[in-house]
């Protein structure tokens, strides 16, 4: 399993999402990796676990992809919840949620595309034998996400 560098954001969180994905976030704080680190929910204009998704949505993707070199570049990221629990200190109130993360090295993916694209459908294609090449292919890991939700309850 390959080793990701932890991010750091600096206090510029909501300016590296809006440089990098162009989307406009009520939020401030650092990455989440542990709790005094954790993103600041500001206000959200969707469900709260929909809008912690697509955070650690975001985390994987710089780590796993936009800050690696080509050739070690992750895509077909995909995050499903695993477990959240709250904790609450003081006036403030904190989500810990574990994702699991799969991914597999961005070319590897490209070239099952392609597979699938050229042999779909056709006589000769092993769609079995392509998903299981697949699943191979895929690495899975496990992160948690910590995000202060006080201003969102």
């Amino acid at each position: 399993m390959p080793l990701f560098k932890t991010l750091k954001a600096n206090n510029e969180l909501k300016e590296i999402i809006k440089s990098a994905f162009d989307a406009e976030l009520d939020i401030s704080g650092e990455w989440g990796y542990t709790q005094e680190e954790a993103t600041v929910l500001h206000s959200i204009d969707m469900p709260l676990a929909q809008a912690q998704h697509a955070l650690a949505s975001i985390r994987s993707y710089i780590e796993m992809n936009m800050t690696l070199p080509k050739e070690e570049r992750y895509g077909s990221i995909n995050l499903n919840e695993r477990k959240r629990s709250q904790l609450k200190e003081g006036t403030k109130v904190y989500d810990k949620v574990v994702y699991e993360v799969t991914a597999m090295r961005e070319e590897a993916y490209e070239r099952f595309i392609g597979e699938y694209k050229k042999g779909y459908g056709t006589v000769d294609f092993d769609m079995t034998a392509h998903f299981d090449a697949r699943k191979k292919a895929t690495i899975t890991r496990e992160i948690i996400y910590w995000f202060e939700v006080s201003q969102t309850l």
